[in-house]
């Protein structure tokens, strides 16, 4: 299956994180959403996301050794509609400049809010604007 995710991430505490070219980033303790397609296998670009004991690839993978994947949103689509769903994302939510966007024109592919309620419901209504009908993803920890 091939589509479009979003992780919805918990960081506990405050954390610094240093992250290549993208530089030193500091994020607060709440709620992210992270947004990513997979084009050639959306199962299992999740389950690496989750999983553990990884290298090091992508932005994401530095903030996910120190914050935990609590739930997936993910939608089944044939063209990439990453960066329609961020822009959607970021009318409602503060971007993390740069982030997860380094191969697109997008300002940012990962969003912050204090609620995870709200940043359930922001992303699950940035899918339908989208024309991407979600679906739960994985079980996570």
């Amino acid at each position: 299956m091939r589509g479009t995710y979003v992780l919805l991430i918990h960081v506990p505490y405050e954390i610094q994180l240093s992250i290549g070219a993208l530089g030193d980033l500091e994020l607060k303790s709440g709620y992210y959403a992270y947004v990513g397609s997979a084009l050639g296998g959306l199962e299992a670009r999740v389950q690496r996301h989750v999983g553990e004991n990884k290298k090091i690839h992508w932005h994401i993978d530095h903030l996910l050794t120190r914050s935990r994947v609590i739930d997936v949103i993910q939608g089944e689509t044939n063209e990439r509609k990453e960066c329609a769903v961020a822009e959607e994302i970021a009318k409602h939510l503060n971007p993390i400049a740069g982030f997860g966007s380094s191969d697109c024109t997008c300002h940012s592919h990962l969003f912050y809010s204090p609620d995870f309620n709200e940043l359930r419901k922001i992303v699950l209504t940035s899918f339908k604007e989208c024309g991407i009908e979600s679906m739960k993803g994985v079980e996570v920890g």
